[in-house]
């Protein structure tokens, strides 16, 4: 079971598992005063939070990142993410009033996609992770057995046609296809069932 959270420009989701619960992405930094309402509104606290995984290092995905790690929640990041990690550090810099903390990467749990099926069983979550670059270079998906599909800024499959030219699109789309997903969960977009 999933809730979508909306309280800024990014979605992220809140999924539930049977012995811990992961988070997907959250917004730009400075947003925490609004996720706390978004939270409270679904009856969820920080807690009932225990992963949070982003699907990818750009500043309107990991912005309270280092945040809710000061709150206990743990950061999972798939080893070849790990080097973009501080990718919005400047980005963020820029603006003091934003106070942001860099994420400490070192208190990060750090596996590969080949481990994500293993890891997300443990926490009661059947899926695995893969990686789908087209969008950067660390960008990763989230494919659940249930058919929910988290593919974060991945261009939406209806574009496909628009970039005949983009070889790692088609295969990114081709790699997630492969699951028979149900259900297609966009960063920036509506879901799209399928």
């Amino acid at each position: 079971m999933h809730i979508k959270l909306k309280y800024g420009n990014t979605n992220t989701f809140f999924i539930r598992g049977m012995s811990g619960n992961l988070l997907v992405d959250t917004d730009y930094a400075g947003t925490l005063p609004a996720f706390y309402r978004a939270i409270k509104d679904c009856k969820i606290k920080i807690s009932d939070i225990t992963y949070i995984l982003a699907t990818h290092y750009h500043p309107d995905h990991i912005g309270l990142v280092s945040e809710l790690m000061n709150r206990g929640v743990k950061l999972l990041v798939i080893d070849m993410q790990y080097s973009y990690i501080h990718f919005a550090d400047n980005i963020f810099a820029r603006d003091k009033k934003l106070a942001y903390e860099p994420i400490h990467a070192d208190n990060a749990i750090v596996i590969s996609t080949e481990e994500s099926r293993v890891f997300l069983k443990n926490i009661g979550i059947d899926g695995e992770i893969v990686a789908t670059t087209s969008h950067s270079a660390d960008s990763i998906s989230l494919i659940l057995d249930s058919g929910e599909c988290f593919v974060g800024d991945l261009e939406p499959i209806e574009y496909l046609a628009a970039y005949e030219q983009n070889d790692r699109l088609k295969y990114d789309w081709e790699l997630v296809m492969h699951y028979a997903p149900k259900k297609i969960y966009y960063a920036h977009a509506n879901e799209k069932i399928l």
